[in-house]
């Protein structure tokens, strides 16, 4: 059965593959598993219908026949399972794989993420500009600890897995800060998994939504 996911109808990133949707079809095109995408509006996202899928009204979410699945990581997890290509065959390499997804969202995504709560939406506040030296800090924190532990290897454990698929989506979102920069192993790991032929097409699949052509 083809899943379904949805997308926004227009993303607040134009296209850029930020958009947690990009995730998801990085992953389905990693596995060869073709999908149909759903757009929602923003308002659509809001009513009942897609609450009933997702009940905090965001995108991504995953449809195959009578399971509903939200929230990114649940999803590439639930693909990396089902299908061969993301996740080792070996236990333990299985298992350190499962915790280098974890650790993407929840160690280093959230100060990511508060970098850009603290320009887009902190921004105008009195104390902003005291405020983002402290953010980078954690943030640089946080990436001179995976540096160190990424050294000169292409990939967090061996060979390619959803682990790898989740940390570098989650650095893309340093690209504009130029933080990223400042860690040469990291860039090029980002790099390396932009240059996979599978986040290529789900990259141009995002972005073809996003085209002013569209």
């Amino acid at each position: 059965m083809t899943p379904t996911i949805t997308a926004f109808e227009r993303s607040p990133d134009g296209g850029k593959g930020l958009a947690r949707d990009t995730r998801v079809r990085w992953a389905l095109e990693e596995v060869g598993q073709p999908y149909e995408v759903r757009l929602v509006s923003f308002a659509a996202m809001k009513e009942p219908a897609h609450l009933a899928l997702h009940p905090f009204g965001q995108i991504p979410t995953y449809e195959e026949g009578d399971l509903a699945v939200f929230e990114t990581g649940a999803i590439v997890f639930h693909i990396a399972e089902k299908h061969v290509g993301l996740l080792p065959e070996d236990a333990h390499a299985r298992a350190r794989a499962i915790t280098w997804m974890f650790a993407a969202l929840n160690t280093v995504e959230p100060p990511i993420l508060d970098l850009s709560t603290a320009k887009m939406v902190e921004g105008d506040k009195p104390w902003a500009q005291e405020r983002l030296p402290l953010v980078k800090d954690r943030i640089r924190v946080r990436l001179g600890q995976l540096s160190a532990r990424l050294d000169d290897a292409d990939w967090l454990d061996g060979a390619f897995s959803a682990g790898d698929l989740l940390m570098v989506s989650v650095l893309l979102r340093l690209r504009m800060s130029g933080i990223l920069d400042e860690y040469p192993n990291l860039a090029a790991y980002v790099a390396r998994g932009e240059a996979r032929p599978a986040y290529q097409r789900a990259f141009a699949a995002q972005l073809a939504i996003n085209s002013p052509a569209t």
